[in-house]
């Protein structure tokens, strides 16, 4: 249980750096938090900053997905643990919640949606290219990056009852229950986009 707690506090704290807060003060010298949407994301940094921002920003967020779970995976290993699948879950959750509630930024951050992305790619890649594809086509045809991902989190869990080899951890409990709850969390994160969405009133998103 100290291994499964000290993991779960390591990622909340990779998840805490949010890098479109540090990248907007550096860059355009105001917090993201404060322009566009609200959100401490990569589509609002692409709004609210520039491409250039918002590039980087995907590229960090997606990053702690698989700085995480790499250390899940390492911890499990050097200390022998027999349900190794348990650590990159927690890993993978705590890293979200960070990411959503980071404690370096007033419990204000983004919605999840890219280090997900990093947690699926590492924890299954045939899942998690399944979704990247999914929802880029959506975002493609509807212009609503929201649409694309919480469609994506709804994708997650059922990808999961019929996908069960190329996880990069097999040992231990399976990741359904997991799947739920990251997207849950991630839906919960887009409540608003999804009440904007079924009024029709949902803000899009030039690809050019």
């Amino acid at each position: 249980m100290v291994v499964e707690v000290i993991m779960a506090i390591i990622a909340y704290l990779i998840g805490s750096v949010n890098f479109s807060v540090i990248l907007s003060k550096k860059m355009a010298g105001f917090d993201v938090r404060e322009k566009g949407s609200g959100n401490a994301g990569t589509t609002n940094m692409l709004r609210s900053v520039g491409k250039k921002a918002a590039f980087i920003t995907l590229v960090c967020d997606i990053l702690k997905g698989v700085v995480a779970i790499l250390i899940a995976i390492a911890i499990g290993l050097i200390g022998n643990i027999e349900n190794k699948s348990i650590l990159v879950q927690i890993a993978g959750i705590a890293v979200v919640l960070g990411h959503t509630f980071p404690i370096f930024f007033g419990f204000k951050g983004g919605k999840g949606v890219a280090t997900s992305l990093g947690i699926l790619l590492m924890t299954n890649w045939q899942i998690g290219l399944i979704c990247l594809v999914f929802a880029l086509v959506l975002m493609a045809l509807t212009q609503m990056v929201s649409l694309g991902s919480c469609a994506a989190a709804v994708l997650y869990p059922i990808l999961t009852l019929f996908i069960n080899e190329n996880f990069i951890v097999s040992e231990g409990s399976g990741y359904f229950i997991y799947s739920i709850i990251l997207a849950i969390i991630v839906l919960f994160n887009h409540r608003n986009n999804i009440q904007r969405m079924l009024n029709g009133t949902e803000n899009k998103i030039s690809f050019k």
